[in-house]
């Protein structure tokens, strides 16, 4: 199964066959990119998909394909405001659908941001640790009632967990002056790795899987804060590192290549295969070393339970909710 995508296959090749009528399926950030994409191919096989997105307006235009898709195949597309970045509006969303009542079948956080300047979320985060993780943390835990037996959760973490790990002693650069953009975007994403181990580990008895996936490099939105020359600038550094241990150099995906691992990894991969790993490219990702900028691989302390634990507890301080 695992053999059977890779690095170029989209969302709709993986889905080829498969239908999912009958199937409910959260999206976070369904407002551009992939968040539409994962949306559309999931309705395009009759799954009723709940959208959630920061800016309703926006989403209501950028979701059009969606409907068109969904009215195909007997799908179905809602609605539902979320911000990531305030928690009451985290919680809001999560009490409206736990009052809602109906269930899940798989959860993808796909929402974040990338690389802004240092900032604050409405609780006080650092923006991208609190909006990347505590805001799906918050949601995800509060409607996991919802989440029927055999369900999964797919959480979007990214190659660039390999630029940092998470700093339990200082999470928002309250005592650190050295703050980096992609620093703050390394432990965010290492955090969303985490988070699938942990919760994976605690719902996995009752056959609830949670998995984090890197989707790949995409041109979309993700990458408003950076300009042009940074981009060029990473790129070369990933094909100098490629060259030196002579693997391929840095491509785009499409956004179709893009969000396919994400649907691989929610609906077509085993859930034994999956739960509780990193994925990428449609396959699960090998351990890697001590590297930054090679383009494939996860690194262990993305997938280390007593880390993604302590994680967890401190994320539950952080939030001044148990779960």
């Amino acid at each position: 199964m695992s053999g059977q995508f890779g690095a170029k296959s989209t969302t709709d090749e993986v889905l080829a066959g498969v239908d999912l009528s009958g199937k409910r399926v959260l999206v976070t950030g369904v407002s551009a990119g992939l968040g539409v994409e994962t949306a559309r191919v999931l309705a395009a096989h009759g799954a009723h998909v709940v959208g959630a997105a920061r800016d309703l307006a926006k989403a209501q235009g950028a979701t059009d394909v969606v409907r068109e898709a969904a009215s195909t195949a007997g799908g179905s597309l809602e609605l539902v405001a979320l911000d990531l970045a305030d928690l009451a509006s985290v919680r809001a969303c999560a009490d409206a659908l736990v009052a809602d009542g109906r269930t899940f079948d798989i959860v993808i956080a796909n929402a974040g941001v990338m690389a802004p300047p240092l900032g604050r979320t409405a609780d006080g985060f650092e923006t991208q640790f609190g909006t990347n993780h505590l805001g799906h943390f918050v949601l995800i835990n509060r409607i996991a009632g919802l989440l029927h037996d055999g369900a999964r959760v797919v959480v979007l973490s990214s190659s660039g967990h390999r630029f940092s790990d998470v700093d339990l002693e200082d999470p928002n650069f309250e005592r650190a002056d050295t703050y980096t953009p992609f620093g703050a975007y390394g432990r965010s994403k290492t955090a969303n790795a985490l988070f699938a181990v942990a919760f994976d580990d605690r719902h996995k008895a009752r056959g609830v899987r949670a998995t984090a996936v890197h989707p790949g490099g995409i041109q979309t939105e993700l990458a408003r804060h950076m300009t042009p020359e940074t981009i060029q600038q990473m790129i070369d550094q990933i094909n100098a590192a490629a060259g030196a241990e002579d693997l391929a150099g840095f491509e785009w995906k499409t956004i179709p290549q893009g969000a396919a691992t994400s649907v691989w990894a929610g609906v077509v991969a085993p859930a034994s295969l999956v739960g509780g790993r990193y994925c990428e490219d449609c396959h699960v990702a090998e351990l890697v070393g001590d590297v930054s900028m090679l383009r494939a691989g996860v690194r262990s302390y993305a997938l280390d339970l007593d880390h993604a634990n302590a994680l967890w507890a401190l994320s539950e301080r952080m939030v001044g909710e148990t779960f």
